[in-house]
């Protein structure tokens, strides 16, 4: 199948399908997220928005990319989040890229966010969905994200038919320059378990849909049945 790869910049018109990928880490995080028990993630465009959206709804959460800072509850990071009991609770999140590049294309008639941990099932909905092409965001670096495209080449793969290799795409993302300076310690609020588990394949059963709600793009969780047919890790 014919899918397109763009990164931000290069998104002109609204696609009809897209998925938008950030492995490291918002969608990771994201998925991490909804394990522990969210309800819905709401996409805020900055960090402004995402406060004042925690303030005026009692019970939300804010999380940024970056260090901590005041009045947000959380970072972006798998491996501090793993362990956080939000059952229940809606959260904002505001990042750099992955957020950004959501919110480029709220207005396609079908979005998912997707990274490795969420592959799988991403491909499967979409399968299910007879979706046709897809346009994937590539939302790190302008679209040259080495992490980023392996997820997606490796999500498209699976579109097109099961039995996938991921391990040479996961292979690729562990050795991009994001991989690099999560390892370093040279991006803020870092957990040292935060690559590998942005490179898990499969680590939940869901895909995540981003759809409109009233004024807001909101994420959420969507079980997808095991077809049987793998991405071999």
């Amino acid at each position: 199948m014919d899918h397109q790869f763009v990164g931000i910049p290069e998104l002109t018109d609204v696609p009809r399908v897209a998925v938008v990928i950030d492995v490291m880490r918002a969608f990771t995080v994201a998925a991490w997220a909804f394990s522990r028990g969210v309800e819905r993630i709401v996409l805020a465009s900055t960090e402004r928005e995402a406060l004042e959206l925690k303030e005026t709804r009692p019970g939300w959460l804010a999380l940024k990319d970056g260090a901590p800072a005041a009045g947000f509850d959380a970072v972006n990071s798998p491996g501090l989040l793993r362990s956080a009991d939000l059952a229940g609770r809606t959260l904002v999140q505001k990042t750099t890229a992955g957020t950004v590049g959501a919110l480029a294309v709220a207005d396609a008639p079908l979005v998912l966010c997707a990274s490795f941990v969420v592959a799988g099932p991403t491909a499967r909905f979409l399968r299910g969905q007879e979706a046709g092409p897809v346009t994937f965001v590539v939302t790190g670096e302008d679209g040259r994200a080495d992490e980023d495209l392996a997820c997606a080449e490796y999500i498209g793969r699976c579109v097109d038919g099961g039995g996938v290799d991921a391990a040479p795409y996961v292979h690729r993302a562990s050795n991009s320059r994001a991989a690099a300076e999560l390892a370093g310690g040279l991006r803020s609020g870092y957990h040292p378990d935060d690559v590998g588990l942005c490179l898990e394949v499969d680590r939940f059963p869901f895909a995540m849909v981003a759809r409109q709600e009233g004024p807001l793009t909101v994420l959420r969780p969507v079980a997808v049945p095991d077809s049987g047919l793998h991405g071999r890790s």
